[in-house]
């Protein structure tokens, strides 16, 4: 089944949500090793670029996405959810559906502030649109390092919610996406 039914998420939707799922985690794991780094670290270099260009592939694949929910509309909330619970999913994945465009948007705006490009995986250049002053690009870093460890609270709580449904509530909910 290629595409969601009101009961199952196709093969599409689940092949989206692991490439970015694993995409972000990856992100999260070599952003927080990139932290610890020094500037002349060769490999403070070499992981910034492998960073931004994976985020990248994360903006492009939330795009897909998107575009994807609209054609593919994702089944319904189980209905033996509690009222708070159909609440808080919802709202989580309006977070995760925001943040997986707010923090590569932002990145990229750091990365190109300079009014610079920056490979992709050393095939070729993504452009700047412009340079941005000073303030605008320490907003950037600021909303891109808040809004990204906000993301790691959110995934955890999807991921939690997901497990104890499947396991102590024995509501079947991994079944409906793997």
């Amino acid at each position: 089944m290629i595409r969601n039914s009101t009961e199952r998420y196709g093969l599409v939707s689940k092949l989206l949500h692991s490439l970015i799922a694993f995409s972000i985690i990856g992100l999260i794991g070599l952003g927080w090793w990139m932290v610890g780094l020094s500037y002349y670290d060769s490999w403070y270099h070499k992981g910034l670029e492998l960073h931004r260009a994976i985020g990248v592939c994360v903006l492009l694949l939330a795009t897909v996405f998107a575009i994807w929910k609209v054609i593919s509309p994702s089944p319904g909330l189980q209905k033996s959810l509690k009222p708070m619970e159909k609440v808080g999913a919802k709202v989580v994945h309006i977070v995760l559906l925001l943040s997986m465009f707010v923090v590569p948007l932002t990145g990229y705006a750091i990365s190109t502030s300079s009014g610079n490009s920056f490979t992709f995986f050393g095939l070729f250049d993504i452009p700047s649109v412009m340079a941005i002053t000073d303030a605008i690009r320490d907003l950037a870093i600021s909303l891109h390092y808040y809004i990204a460890y906000g993301l790691i609270a959110v995934i955890l709580l999807h991921a939690g919610a997901a497990f104890k449904h499947q396991f102590i509530d024995k509501k079947g909910t991994l079944k409906r996406m793997f």
